[in-house]
């Protein structure tokens, strides 16, 4: 039998269930498969952050211009023993093949950041399944790595965008660092952004290409390991089931129950339960 909602009735109806989960007192079934998003409002949005006690965080590399100071990021990232993401462009992949391997060789995860770079926004549901389907067959192809985690261009999404990326078994990530490297500021602003900002669970961006990046990113890694974090790739540090993401924050936090109610909704905000 469906039923439907209002959507203030969905809150009310999540709310109560996530509260008397948290006490022990229901148990739910089915593993959450939309974002809190989907469970609380009408408004679908990406990972910025996780929310977690342990001492982890990730950092990520958007590549869709220039392999200049790849090789001198993989070594310094080597020496801190370092893994990390590395999004990649369609026109990326296809001018720097040998670097895309060696990325991948060197144990590092491979995201996808669309085909074209384009603004998804604009596009309808069946450009946006081509445009993420067709640089994942391009990661496969050659590296050999199944990817998993998305990063829309420019950070711009939309409930359609959001849909089209989950719809594709994928994981849509945002950041909740912005280093600025593109704007080519300098080492120094950078070193001292992320190092008064980072926190457990934060993703931080960076982009291979940035002028002053591997200067950065050089003193940045020793002090975050000093301070105890352990830097992961990006599909290591979020959760795989059973979490919800807040819309309001986009901080993915896991639900207070091992398992719980499966909910989708359609564009207007009508849930159906």
């Amino acid at each position: 039998m469906v039923l439907y909602f209002s959507r203030t009735a969905v809150r009310c109806i999540l709310v109560l269930v996530l509260l008397l989960a948290g006490l022990g007192l229901l148990t739910v079934t089915q593993p959450v498969v939309q974002s809190v998003a989907a469970l609380l409002s009408a408004r679908l949005v990406p990972i910025y952050k996780v929310d977690t006690s342990a001492q982890r965080l990730a950092i990520s590399f958007d590549a869709t211009w220039g392999a200049d100071q790849t090789d001198q990021l993989l070594e310094i990232l080597a020496q801190n023993n370092v893994l990390t993401t590395f999004f990649l462009a369609g026109n990326w992949l296809e001018n720097y093949p040998d670097q895309v391997r060696k990325i991948a060789a060197a144990g590092h995860e491979i995201g996808n950041h669309s085909y074209a770079h384009a603004h998804m926004n604009c596009l309808t549901p069946e450009q946006i399944t081509a445009d993420i389907s067709k640089t994942h067959v391009l990661i496969k192809a050659i590296c050999g790595q199944e990817s998993r985690v998305f990063r829309p261009p420019f950070g711009e999404y939309s409930n359609k965008v959001i849909k089209g990326i989950q719809e594709l078994n994928y994981y849509p990530i945002q950041w909740s660092i912005d280093s600025l490297d593109w704007k080519d500021v300098s080492a120094e602003f950078m070193v001292e952004k992320i190092l008064s900002q980072a926190g457990p669970g934060d993703i931080i961006l960076f982009h291979n290409a940035g002028k002053h990046t591997p200067k950065a990113v050089a003193q940045i890694l020793p002090e975050l390991i000093k301070r105890g974090f352990q830097i992961v790739p990006v599909g290591e540090l979020i959760y795989k089931e059973n979490y919800y993401i807040e819309s309001h924050s986009g901080t993915q936090r896991l639900l207070p129950s091992a398992e719980t109610t499966k909910i989708e909704h359609n564009s207007v905000g009508e849930v159906w339960l």
